[in-house]
């Protein structure tokens, strides 16, 4: 299978030359020439497939250059740490689900993909003729960060960095990349916020000067964000999981799926699933205050020249929703998406054609949160259902009690996507739900007090490790810190 351009449908690569490299040369992103289909009979003998058997079948279908033995051994190891499995489904209440993807190594969602794809880019490494090793450069707003890192310290011929807003991510999340342990990794904040993180990733991957310097020192830049093929990729392999199991479980279909969303990522996955044959109805996007993506499907009218807000569900603070483009690019032309994005740039703003719009609207429904709504979610889900959730959750959770009130029909189920631990927001849940406030330190001793829910592996010690990394830059001072980085190794060869 080939994969092309959103922004020039001649573009055209395969899939491990689309992992390796992560973005295409004009800018644009990767998407499969085809969306390949799922059967009737294949469906059925997922409900027999452990996860990570579903996971590899998934994946077979879009990178066929990796036997698919290959890709089993891959995933069954990439996910044999997630406990007390990778993607269960908690029942609410009759036909209302939530699919739990916090039961990684980093407590959230982002492991899903992270913990496999280091095995699809080296890989793809070994598969190419390049002798120069790959500098992964990440923006995160929180969780992707820790994930990406977890997933590939010490990885052969991979050395990776990650940029985060200093002040734009929760007490755990700063913890848990700070304290991250490896040898091939950095981590620097940023003054700034997500978007101006994400910029100046992008920034330099289209610098041609930083490109050549990385070369001379041994390196090719690609990137671990669901910008690239490799990471969004596993992601559509749980909403298959999901839907197999929540039918298995004795509820009606379709299942309609609500994400929580900040840069289109997950949804966009859950997209390829419908797309490819998953029983998935309508795809609502929950956003939270930041709501650029939940305007832009009401109206048809993308602007991120808005206030940004900082918000107790900090992974979802963005302006900038980068998978986006792919959906664009499905849905019209390579070659309109292009002027989309052109338009982006240079006004930040475009508006979508009426038959795109029309598209949209038969695939989408949209809801916004704001922070009050929130923290009474995350209150009204634990006494109502006797469940915790974090804040990006409970966005979801009341983006579906909207949906449901408002557009549900009444053949369908609903399943929320519930994205991260709520202890790696303890400080929030804690307040949102018992009106205290406390130290983050003390949060997730006390939250465990009061509601018995044990605290994940993961996050229990995060404290009691050595600080690594307390360096912050500029924005205009990313280029620099990436190349002294890579200078560091390139002095040790």
């Amino acid at each position: 299978m080939l994969y092309y351009s959103t922004r020039d449908s001649k573009n055209k690569k395969d899939a491990l030359y689309a992992i390796k490299n992560g973005i295409a040369s004009d800018g644009g992103l990767f998407i499969p020439e085809v969306i390949p289909s799922v059967s009737k009979e294949a469906f059925e003998k997922m409900k027999d497939m452990e996860y990570y058997e579903r996971a590899a079948y998934i994946l077979s279908l879009f990178i066929e250059e990796i036997p698919h033995s290959t890709l089993l051994e891959d995933c069954k190891k990439a996910y044999s740490s997630f406990t007390p499995s990778p993607a269960p489904i908690h029942k609410l209440e009759d036909g209302k689900y939530v699919l739990e993807l916090f039961h990684g190594p980093t407590c959230a969602f982002k492991d899903m993909a992270l913990q496999i794809m280091p095995r699809l880019l080296s890989r793809a490494i070994m598969a190419s003729d390049d002798t120069r090793d790959a500098l992964i450069l990440t923006a995160t707003s929180g969780d992707t960060g820790k994930a990406a890192l977890e997933g590939y310290k010490d990885a052969d011929r991979i050395k990776i960095m990650v940029f985060y807003p200093e002040n734009g991510v929760s007490e755990t999340q700063k913890l848990q990349m700070r304290t991250q342990t490896g040898d091939n990794l950095s981590v620097v904040a940023i003054n700034g916020n997500f978007d101006d993180a994400q910029s100046g990733v992008k920034s330099i991957f289209a610098d041609g000067a930083a490109a050549s310097a990385l070369s001379e020192k041994g390196f090719f830049l690609t990137s671990a964000n669901s910008i690239n093929w490799g990471r969004l990729a596993p992601q559509i392999a749980y909403y298959f999981s999901l839907t197999v199991d929540i039918i298995k479980d004795g509820a009606t279909s379709p299942i309609d799926v609500v994400v929580p969303t900040g840069n289109f990522g997950n949804i966009l996955a859950a997209y390829y699933a419908k797309r490819m044959g998953a029983p998935i109805g309508k795809l609502i996007c929950a956003s939270n205050s930041n709501d650029v993506l939940t305007v832009f499907l009401k109206t048809g009218v993308y602007d991120k020249n808005r206030p940004f807000y900082t918000t107790i569900s900090p992974s979802m603070d963005i302006l900038l929703s980068s998978n986006l483009e792919r959906l664009l690019a499905i849905l019209s032309s390579p070659e309109e998406c292009a002027v989309y994005m052109e338009n982006l740039s240079r006004y930040g703003k475009y508006t979508v054609s009426d038959s795109l719009k029309k598209e949209l609207d038969s695939l989408f429904s949209a809801y916004c949160v704001d922070e009050d709504s929130c923290k009474e979610t995350i209150k009204s889900t634990y006494y109502n259902y006797s469940y915790l959730i974090d804040p990006h959750t409970a966005v979801a959770v009341r983006a579906s009690e909207l949906y449901i009130k408002e557009e549900k029909s009444a053949s369908s189920s609903v399943a929320v996507v519930s994205t991260a631990s709520p202890y790696k927001f303890a400080e929030s849940v804690l307040t949102s739900i018992y009106g205290q406030s406390t130290d983050s330190t003390d949060a997730e001793e006390m939250l465990f007090d009061k509601t018995s829910v044990p605290i994940p592996k993961p996050l229990s010690d995060l404290r009691k490790k050595k600080i690594r990394f307390s360096k912050t830059v500029n924005p205009c001072e990313m280029t620099s810190a990436v190349l002294d980085f890579a200078d560091s190794f390139s002095k040790k060869k």
